[in-house]
């Protein structure tokens, strides 16, 4: 919990104006989408699709990073604090429940002692590539059902007792598909090589197990199919929805091999100056040189008594070279060696979607599991709490002289503390005007109609006016957004496709001066507002406000000023 909200502390300075300066847009989304759930249970509307955004064509939540299973049951505390505040309560406290769930897997299954479940834990819950995401992605910190799921897993096998197994496991995946889907496939992924691991090493034992363990996988595989065929219809034939990337932009981002022996930034041994060699990346396997060698000699100490780390072994080697990509990168630079994803077709249903870089986010969970084991093994039979079962191949204790205890502990600490976390970096936002916040829109704005703010949202421009809906409980539909929806074709895309209006907006606000104003323009103008059904047009603080002013004068006619913004009444032309 300490850390949770030292990792979130920039925020709360200024909880109500503040944003991540890493990903803002990707924080205003997540508030949007707090605002979302709280608008849907508030009105009893369908979560999985809104109008609020992208009007007229809305937004398809089930195909976007939507956390419908935290949005919604944390409606009311939205609905209480504002999205600003629950976004910063919840960052932190997913951060610390994905450790404490760790904690609970590991000292319960995996190791003896207390503190090294809780080094693991601690390792699962804030490793670097975790935090990392926590700079606007909250999707990807909530990972605290996985270590449940992950143990359900493996319980399955248990005699006589698959059926609750199954259940049990079949109602954590459901839950874990409404809060990220992408995570949940990863897990999968490694929960597959870690059975087919158990049963090349294990053969007869895997044999005798296959048929409880199927009897429960495929109850908990049904129920969890039952309880989310729907929205997972929704998802891919629902409205808005689309099939793959444009260019299947993802594909390419693969993992630097120096990656895995730098320092991340967000840590108290990272720089920002980093970046600027290897490249902005999600730092997913920024270890630094001290774990990755700690790592090393932890498995060659290990594999030859411990059963799990040997598993552990096929895991790192396996999703660590997997997440090179379709090109082998080095310090910032493609070398033209070919990787593993340039023998995998680009369009292959899933993986057009996953990013190779976040397949080492299994080695980041391998190597929390092999820090408990490495710990627990230098603890011996020292080790103050018995586990409730010995776990199969786990490392034997053995008594060592005090020196070797003192050594391994030194070493697994100093690997890990220059990877504790530091603040994320946050910069101010400016607040929604007082027009917007007072509820003076409303007279402007009838049901039906939408509200148009200017810079109109997108995945580049518009972060402020993107709070404004967030900001105010969605109370206006706004065209545009910041999602990921189906172009003409079918592919996603991210944003609405720009209308005349729109680009011409972007193109002016990059230039920083007014471009010739032609008829055609003032005529797509019209229509693009017809269109989006807009009843009004509203400008207020903004670095390019005098520009932006000029264009929407020679589109729209002489504004009024009302209040801290200028507005466009357009009802009577659309």
């Amino acid at each position: 919990m300490l850390l949770g909200v030292v990792v979130c502390l920039n925020y709360w300075a200024d909880v109500n104006n503040r944003v991540s300066s890493h990903l803002p847009t990707d924080h205003s989304w997540f508030e949007w989408l707090f605002a979302h759930g709280a608008y849907s249970v508030q009105h009893l509307e369908n979560p999985l699709f809104t109008a609020r955004q992208n009007a007229p064509d809305g937004v398809n939540m089930m195909a976007n990073t939507s956390l419908l299973g935290v949005t919604l049951p944390l409606a009311p505390l939205t609905l209480l604090l504002g999205p600003q505040v629950v976004y910063a309560l919840y960052l932190g406290g997913a951060l610390a429940a994905t450790a404490g769930t760790s904690y609970w897997m590991l000292s319960r299954h995996l190791v003896r002692s207390r503190a090294a479940a809780f080094v693991g834990g601690a390792f699962l819950g804030f490793a670097p590539g975790i935090v990392h995401h926590a700079n606007g992605q909250p999707n990807f910190v909530s990972n605290f059902l996985l270590p449940l799921i992950v143990v359900r897993v493996f319980r399955l096998a248990e005699p006589g007792r698959w059926r609750r197994n199954g259940l049990v496991l079949g109602l954590l995946v459901a839950y874990q598909i409404f809060i990220n889907e992408e995570m949940l496939l990863l897990t999968a992924m490694a929960c597959l090589v870690i059975v087919v691991a158990y049963a090349a090493m294990r053969p007869r034992l895997a044999w005798a197990r296959a048929g409880t363990f199927a009897a429960g996988l495929g109850t908990g595989g049904a129920l969890a199919l039952l309880l989310t065929a729907y929205p997972i219809w929704f998802q891919f034939n629902g409205p808005q929805s689309y099939r793959g990337l444009q260019g299947g932009v993802f594909h390419s981002w693969g993992e630097d091999v120096v990656a895995f022996v730098t320092f991340p930034r967000d840590t108290i041994a990272g720089t920002e100056a980093v970046e600027a060699t290897i490249g902005m990346t999600e730092q997913n396997t920024w270890f630094g040189w001290p774990l990755v060698l700690l790592s090393v000699v932890a498995l060659v100490l290990l594999v030859r008594r411990s059963l799990v780390a040997r598993i552990l072994a096929v895991l790192v080697v396996l999703f660590s070279v997997a997440a090179l990509g379709p090109e082998i990168r080095f310090n910032g630079e493609l070398t033209g060696i070919a990787g593993p994803w340039s023998y995998i077709p680009a369009d292959l249903p899933l993986v057009e979607m996953m990013m190779p870089t976040r397949l080492t986010l299994v080695t980041t969970a391998a190597l929390g599991v092999l820090l408990a084991l490495a710990w627990d093994a230098v603890a011996g039979h020292r080790s103050p709490v018995p586990a409730p079962r010995a776990p199969e191949g786990a490392a034997t204790d053995r008594r060592r002289p005090r020196w070797q205890h003192l050594v391994g502990y030194a070493a697994i600490s100093l690997a890990v503390l220059p990877l504790l976390p530091t603040p994320l970096p946050a910069e101010p936002v400016d607040p929604p005007p007082a027009f917007i916040t007072s509820g003076a829109w409303r007279p402007y704005v009838p049901d039906g109609r939408t509200l148009v703010p200017v810079p109109i949202p997108s995945n580049v421009h518009g972060l402020p006016t993107l709070r404004w809906s967030a900001l105010t409980g969605h109370e206006f539909p706004i065209p545009a957004g910041y999602f990921i929806g189906p172009n003409l074709d079918g592919e996603g895309v991210f944003g609405a496709p720009n209308r005349p209006t729109s680009t011409l907006i972007y193109q002016t606000m990059d230039a920083g001066e007014l471009p010739e104003i032609s008829d055609e323009n003032r005529r797509q103008a019209v229509e693009d507002l017809r269109f989006w059904r807009a009843s009004v047009v509203v400008l207020g603080a903004h670095p390019r406000e005098p520009v932006l002013r000029d264009l929407l004068t020679a589109l729209l006619g002489a504004p009024q000023r009302v209040d801290d913004v200028w507005l466009w009444d357009v009802r009577d032309r659309v």
